[in-house]
């Protein structure tokens, strides 16, 4: 039976259940901080409680010389990926990883909110229903132009914020501004993390909470790591061939094309590298879950070692932090 790096070897069955997000979408302003000339012109909406947590500034001049190793935008896909999330109910971002966070959060009513490497919105929009104050950055303008598109038909005030802009370079937000900073499944497609977690650590407040989830680092290290059944004990394992060194590998996001191949990196770090990158940054780290796959396999022979791999072997790692 052929296996699979990233997914389990057999297809999985489900039940069909509702959404756990908002029909109505809010309404949004989009800022593209591309041009430091136009900044004023893009701030002047009438939002003046959002306008206060944005600087109306050019960019700095960087004195980096780094050079990313790829493009990691997933703009090129950002049809693909809203339909993956939005046209169904069954992806793990539904059943997994939004209702865990919307529990960790509890209530959001009047918080000030970052959302790094939003995408095109979707759990953006959930915390806004449900009474944040919320921005959104993401470096993609495809992603982004779907977000905008999605909250125009709300009459919702005051507004979310859309910015684009890497996760690393949040210049135009003030320090000490946002209450809670999340980034879900992003970290492990930038490649800039420390930057980006120092980044957090400046604009949350005092005692502010920076909560991201992962990919479980220990267990889904891209092409270093597999699922595997033992004949002998008809016992489900986890592979794992590499886990201290720091990687990248290229991501294949158009399976089975052969024409218009898109790309994107993930980037595989040890746990000890994020623990470290938040201590460096002046956090100290409060909650750690994981999470488990909610996917039952279909009947036959090895049904029973799947579902119990699947209860065993989390997939998914999720890290709360505070700002001292």
């Amino acid at each position: 039976m052929k296996k699979s790096n990233n997914s389990f070897p057999k297809k999985v069955s489900t039940n069909k259940a509702t959404k756990p997000f908002a029909d109505k979408a809010p309404r949004t302003t989009v800022m593209n901080y591309d041009s430091p000339r136009k900044i004023d012109k893009r701030l002047n909406f009438k939002n003046p409680d959002r306008l206060a947590d944005i600087e109306s500034r050019p960019k700095p001049m960087s004195k980096s010389k780094h050079k990313p190793v790829v493009d990691t935008s997933w703009g090129t896909v950002a049809s693909w990926y809203d339909s993956h999330l939005e046209k169904s109910d069954d992806t793990y971002h539904a059943k997994v990883i939004f209702p865990n966070l919307l529990r960790l959060l509890d209530d959001v009513k009047g918080k000030k909110i970052l959302d790094l490497a939003c995408g095109q919105g979707v759990f953006t929009r959930e915390l806004h229903s449900k009474g944040a104050l919320v921005t959104g950055t993401d470096i993609a303008k495809e992603l982004l132009t779907i977000a905008e598109e999605k909250g125009k038909a709300s009459k919702v005030i005051p507004k979310i914020t859309y910015i684009r802009t890497s996760a690393d370079d949040l210049y135009m937000l003030k320090d000490n501004t946002f209450d809670i900073v999340i980034c879900i499944l992003a970290l492990q497609n930038i490649e800039n993390m420390q930057k980006t977690v120092k980044e957090a650590s400046r604009v949350l407040t005092t005692g502010g909470r920076f909560i991201f989830v992962l990919n479980h680092p220990s267990f889904r290290n891209p092409r270093q790591s597999a699922w595997g059944y033992d004949e002998h004990t008809s016992m489900q394992y986890r592979r794992v061939d590499e886990y201290m060194s720091e990687s990248h590998v290229k991501i294949d996001m158009t399976p089975g094309s052969k024409a218009d191949k898109k790309f994107t990196v993930s980037f595989h770090r040890p746990l000890q590298v994020y623990v470290k990158a938040l201590s460096k940054a002046g956090f100290t780290i409060t909650h750690l879950e994981e999470w488990i796959s909610h996917r039952t396999s279909e009947k036959g022979p090895k049904q029973r070692a799947e579902d119990r791999a699947r209860k065993e072997i989390p997939l998914f790692m999720c890290l709360e932090s505070k700002k001292v």
